[in-house]
């Protein structure tokens, strides 16, 4: 099963009136740009990367097909031989980027395009958009993760993201980062991610007696059989379940856990855990769900909370703590020239870039260092990778490769960095060449005055210096 991919006008007007202009003026040379982030939220110490397949298959399937040209040419924006131009339009540039699951920091390019300045340009827009989101949720869960080691955590986010592309996206980003799985099917059916579910108060409800519908729940799907206690009153519902066990026992049906969904998870749990245990039914797990973050979840598990799993929703398919990433797409080079922006707090490191990661000898992570692209990378590991050739993909892997590249890298960041709260940050340093460059360049109307503020302190805190 495929992935419906949105068209190519899924853009900004601005992209398509950039590129009429491109082309009557003959602006077509190679461009570099490179996909960042600015900053880290106030509470992130780092981020994973994600969402580098779609946007690889949006770049290898860019074009515009009949209907975007007749509704182009409809429109009367465009003029007409700009419109025909766009007709035989393909991505043909190239591609570097860090590996899905990869764990990387502020200012540090995430992605590199080299391709033809229109290419480069038009592609902006549905880039950021596929790379930003599934980043931003992969780095929530990650998060979700630390805070419950060795504990099921399945995404139950789906009916609260912010669209069906977003419920979809966020289940892959979450698995790459940790999850167990999710409850979304498509999701499943798409990327072979574990799917997981349990029944619903309405379920409950629907029965004239709360034993009557665990009965018969287990009846019709007897194995691993999750049952959900908190309907009416969550200890009596707990109570039920020990005095039907031999019933469903003698059905074949296994009950694997009992979920709550609301009130005192601590509280409720140490209670059912309790009835459950002194039941003879040690074996049955307990699930939490309902409005959880990793806050809350470290809290619980701290306070020594019987849980075995967790299924968070809203905070993670939103990243209701920090739901936006200051990321950007930024032209770095071109025609040959290294170019960058002067804004200040959005100025830009110029060239086409590196990101080189030293460890030591555990393999834990010590520091970052971006350099030039063409700089040499001893004494560290390169992050960037060629994914894309010619407008052609050179690289593919599974979802499970992803995830294992997340959850080694997690592991190696440093203990402050794994911790949920704190302020110290991991280093990002610049190379000296990078440095010179920066001071050096200079765009013909934008020389600097006297007066005028020196390029680092325009980068200002972009990164760590």
């Amino acid at each position: 099963m495929s992935q419906p991919v949105p068209g190519v006008l899924l853009t900004d007007l601005y992209q398509l009136t950039m590129l009429e202009s491109y082309f009557e003026h003959g602006m077509t040379e190679t461009a570099v740009f490179e996909f960042f982030v600015r900053r880290l939220p106030r509470r992130r110490k780092f981020l994973v990367a994600a969402g580098l397949d779609q946007a690889l298959d949006y770049l290898e399937t860019l074009r515009f097909d009949g209907p975007d040209i007749e509704w182009l040419s409809a429109s009367g924006r465009f003029g007409g031989a700009f419109v025909d131009r766009l007709s035989a339009l393909r991505f043909t540039g190239d591609v570097d980027a860090m590996p899905e699951g990869t764990v990387f920091f502020a200012g540090e390019p995430v992605l590199r395009v080299t391709a033809p300045l229109p290419e480069a340009q038009l592609v902006e827009t549905r880039l950021i958009n596929l790379l930003h989101f599934q980043t931003l949720i992969a780095s929530k869960a990650a998060r979700l993760v630390l805070a419950a080691p060795g504990k099921l955590l399945v995404d139950f986010g789906l009916r609260r993201a912010h669209g069906a592309e977003a419920g979809l996206l966020a289940a892959r980003a979450s698995y790459v980062a940790g999850f167990s799985g999710t409850s979304n099917v498509l999701a499943g059916a798409l990327w072979d991610i574990p799917i997981f579910g349990t029944m619903a108060h309405s379920y409950v409800q629907a029965h004239d007696h709360e034993a009557d519908a665990f009965v018969s729940f287990a009846e019709s799907r007897p194995r691993q059989v999750v049952l959900l206690l908190d309907t009416y009153d969550t200890e009596n519902a707990a109570r039920t379940v020990v005095r039907l066990a031999p019933k469903l026992a003698s059905i074949g049906a296994t009950v694997s856990a009992l979920r709550l969904d609301s009130g005192s998870h601590l509280a409720h749990s140490r209670a059912v855990r309790e009835i459950l245990d002194r039941g003879g039914l040690r074996e049955v797990g307990i699930f939490a769900s309902g409005g959880l973050d990793e806050d809350e979840i470290a809290a619980l598990l701290a306070a020594g909370a019987p849980i075995d799993g967790f299924g968070p929703g809203t905070s993670l398919v939103t990243s209701g703590d920090a739901p936006s990433l200051d990321c950007a797409y930024k032209l770095m080079e071109y025609a040959g020239r290294p170019r960058f922006k002067r804004s200040e707090g959005k100025a830009t490191w110029p060239g086409a870039k590196q990101v080189v990661r030293v460890t030591g000898r555990s393999g834990s992570m010590e520091l970052d260092r971006i350099v030039l692209a063409e700089e040499p990378t001893s004494g560290g590991a390169p992050l960037l990778r060629p994914v894309m050739r010619s407008g052609r993909r050179t690289w593919r892997e599974s979802l499970a490769d992803s995830r294992s590249r997340a959850a080694a890298q997690i592991a190696a960041l440093p203990r402050y960095a794994r911790r949920l709260r704190g302020r110290r940050e991991y280093p990002v340093r610049m190379s000296a060449r990078l440095e010179e460059l920066a001071q050096r360049i200079r765009p013909a109307d934008t020389a600097q005055r006297d007066g005028a503020p020196a390029f680092d302190e325009l980068v200002g805190d972009s990164t760590t210096r």
